[in-house]
């Protein structure tokens, strides 16, 4: 099956196609469309055979669907020009953040996806990966948090805003407990 029969947004179908992939394996056929359903899966397949994209492109789809979704709150929440000049005219600030004044795109502050992995070594490959397959989407923000790297680093990474984090456990708990991780905007969980 061809990657653009899959529902896929332009911009993940251009990064696929620069990757060098024009057909889905047999893994994401079955695991990508059922995943954009919202259905919780559980996928055992083997090395090599696409497991990654199986899960980062579905979770890339959902951060998509959730800038456009607050894109058009945003743009409905606008007010109208006579509207703003009576508020500015009553003295009356408005309280919206600028960039949404602006009706810019204003991402969350914690991660919509959240990967979680048992190695190091299986973080920073997925991340190479979502960050291959998220080449086109403007903005995105992807974090590895991960034991065995200075807190400096990840602590400014999980500052603002995340689209995806993918951690280790153990320092994702760290994180946590420190405060420094939410968690509250979480649409996708992966287990790795």
């Amino acid at each position: 099956m061809n990657f653009d029969t899959l529902g896929l947004h332009a911009q993940l179908i251009r990064a696929v196609t620069d990757a060098g992939y024009t057909q889905a394996t047999e893994v994401q056929t079955l695991a990508i469309p059922a995943a954009m359903a919202g259905r919780d899966l559980m996928v055992s397949s083997s090395t090599g055979s696409g497991k990654t994209a199986a899960f980062v492109l579905p979770a890339l789809m959902r951060v998509l669907k959730a800038r456009e979704e607050r894109a058009a709150a945003i743009k409905q929440a606008k007010p109208a020009p006579a509207d703003t000049a009576s508020a500015a005219d009553a003295g009356q600030a408005d309280a919206r953040p600028r960039r949404e004044r602006n009706n810019s795109y204003v991402p969350p502050t914690g991660p919509r996806v959240l990967v979680l992995t048992p190695t190091r070594e299986l973080a920073m490959q997925v991340a190479k990966a979502t960050q291959d397959y998220g080449r086109h989407i403007p903005g995105l923000r992807v974090a590895t948090i991960v034991g065995g790297v200075p807190y400096g680093a990840q602590l400014k990474a999980l500052r603002g805003p995340l689209d995806v984090l993918i951690a280790t456990p153990g320092r994702l708990i760290d994180h946590m407990e420190s405060g420094r991780a939410m968690l509250a905007g979480i649409d996708v969980l992966v287990l790795d």
